[in-house]
């Protein structure tokens, strides 16, 4: 038996779709599909406006672009996340200010923040970990006070939601100015790669259309509202094909079932190994009392790197693939000849310590119960 640590769930559509925007004789972005999907999630959500991207990093890529970064321009993220919450900002010449973890979670300590503000600062970059919300009425409440701009990497956290301090629950990626999804083939939804910007400040919705569209006005001149279009700023080629479009709307059909069953295999998870946690040595995901669970993933914390290398050797000799995550970004090769700030601490532990277990639609109870026995017997 081999249990893969990913396998893209196919709800049975997506080539009925693909074959249908093909057949449309439009399948170069911006069509049927593209446009049933951004409703979707507006009106689902409660999002701003929705446009769809090649990936979630083209989303963040255009973000930065959006909220005008410029060389010098200090942009605060969490270390503990991927290296394209990173990129995007760096590639307009900002440089990152890297935050630490919360001891309880991966996802950026908010009470950090004002502390690494400095006059260049001009963004956070939240990065809602697993699918679980950030403390997001601080980080909105410090970006008001300094008049900063606040981008939701939510990439991982499609259908969870934030409880504020006044009662509301609110979607992750609605809260932000601007916020970035990703369709990725390990996330709970996909279209193989894909992505979607989220517009929440209604400033930045024409000129998100038009970066979107190379930089030029062509949106506005197929809806009739000009009788050309041309270059009219920078933009690039991030809109995606109406052939991910249409796998994804396959997708969208199917959330609520998806979800349901991802619950479950998470619940599965976490029933069977709590019993054992202490007695192996690791600690299991804990949901703040803000957030909602989306069921992403499923990662255990263990009290080393050497503890946490064991395991996922001895799950793979059993043909089970379990993989660690990020590495701290402001240890980078890249970075880490540039990066003045303070150690980061709880960064490097979940760098070495986290551990990310067998996670998809068609992973049956079996299959869960021989992974929870095989971790239970590779104490040792």
């Amino acid at each position: 038996m081999n249990i893969p640590f990913n396998k893209p769930y196919l709800t049975g559509k997506e080539t009925q779709y693909i074959t249908d925007a093909v057949v449309s004789g439009k399948i170069s972005g911006n069509g049927k599909y593209t446009q049933l999907c951004q409703q979707f999630f507006e009106q689902k959500y409660g999002f701003g406006k929705c446009l769809l991207t090649t990936s979630c990093t083209d989303a963040l890529e255009m973000a930065a672009i959006l909220i005008g970064i410029q060389p010098g321009d200090e942009v605060i993220m969490p270390s503990y996340t991927f290296v394209s919450t990173a990129n995007a900002f760096v590639l307009r010449g900002a440089k990152i200010v890297f935050a630490d973890s919360y001891a309880e979670n991966p996802n950026i300590d908010a009470s950090t923040l004002e502390s690494l503000i400095t006059s260049k600062t001009k963004a956070i970059v939240p990065v809602h970990y697993a699918g679980m919300a950030c403390d997001m009425d601080t980080i909105m409440e410090v970006a008001h006070h300094y008049n900063l701009f606040v981008i939701e990497d939510a990439a991982q956290a499609i259908d969870s939601f934030y409880t504020g301090k006044d009662g509301i629950k609110k979607a992750l990626g609605s809260i932000g100015h601007l916020a970035a999804f990703s369709f990725h083939e390990t996330k709970n939804i996909i279209s193989g790669e894909g992505g979607m910007l989220v517009i929440n400040d209604k400033q930045f919705a024409n000129r998100a259309e038009i970066i979107w569209e190379k930089g030029t006005n062509r949106a506005s001149f197929f809806r009739g509202e000009v009788d050309k279009y041309g270059w009219v700023d920078i933009g690039s080629s991030f809109l995606p094909s109406e052939v991910i479009a249409a796998f994804l709307w396959a997708q969208i059909e199917h959330l609520d079932d998806i979800q349901v069953k991802r619950k479950q295999i998470w619940n599965q998870y976490y029933e069977g190994l709590k019993v054992i946690a202490d007695y192996c040595n690791f600690k299991l995901p804990q949901i703040s009392n803000y957030a909602t669970n989306n069921a992403h993933m499923f990662y255990l914390v263990f009290e080393s790197l050497e503890k946490r290398d064991r395991c996922i050797k001895h799950l793979k000799d059993k043909n089970i693939h379990s993989v660690f995550h990020y590495l701290s970004l402001h240890k980078s090769p890249y970075y880490s000849y540039k990066y003045e700030g303070i150690d980061l601490p709880r960064s490097n532990q979940y760098s070495d310590t986290l551990l990310r277990l067998p996670f998809y639609y068609e992973l049956s109870n079996k299959d869960i119960e021989l992974i929870i026995s095989i971790v239970k017997n590779g104490k040792d």
